[in-house]
């Protein structure tokens, strides 16, 4: 058991087509710029933790191994993505972290260690999840999207793992909209 570790992916989209709805108010220069530094802060924050950055473009790439983290090519969506990484990646991991890279406020996700088999941090609105954290090799499948949280949680119970959701974290804050923007902690 001493050679499993823990890995945190950061699935990513190209930078030039990543947050639409903030583009039209805000240009995208700006959000090209804003996707980059909420990545980055949500990087950083994960060390010491192994850190592979998700995507499907050599801009996600590029991004990535700037930063000195590993990159792993996937399949276009979301979902996709953290499938194949699940099963590719993490035959010497203990547990998974799946963290989006626009959380607002990251710190302390590299000193986490998630409370149960199966954590879900939801979103501010307590459907989406923004951070999950499962074991591997237990076969989870992941839903991410509109309800995501308790599509995490019915698949944490058809596994027999025991699920907390955690709706109070700092890491509940992502950002979508230019409202999102003004929240503060």
């Amino acid at each position: 058991m001493s050679s499993q570790r823990d890995i945190v992916l950061v699935p990513l989209k190209s930078f030039q087509v990543a947050k639409s709805r903030l583009r039209a108010r805000l240009g995208d220069v700006v959000v090209n710029d804003l996707v980059a530094e909420l990545a980055t802060n949500v990087i950083t924050a994960c060390a010491p933790r192994t850190v592979i950055v998700l995507g499907d473009t050599s801009d996600t790439a590029a991004f990535a191994l700037g930063l000195g983290v590993a990159f792993f090519h996937t399949p276009p969506g979301l979902n996709a993505a953290i499938e194949t990484a699940y099963q590719d990646l993490t035959a010497d991991a203990a547990r998974v972290t799946v963290v989006h890279g626009d959380l607002r406020f990251p710190r302390g996700l590299g000193a986490w260690n998630a409370p149960c088999d199966v954590t879900i941090v939801s979103d501010r609105h307590e459907r989406g999840t923004n951070v999950l954290s499962v074991p591997t090799g237990v076969g989870f499948h992941f839903s991410f999207g509109e309800h995501s949280a308790s599509r995490h949680a019915t698949e944490a119970h058809r596994l027999g793992l025991a699920v907390e959701i955690i709706s109070d974290s700092p890491w509940r804050f992502d950002v979508d909209e230019p409202e999102d923007l003004d929240v503060t902690e």
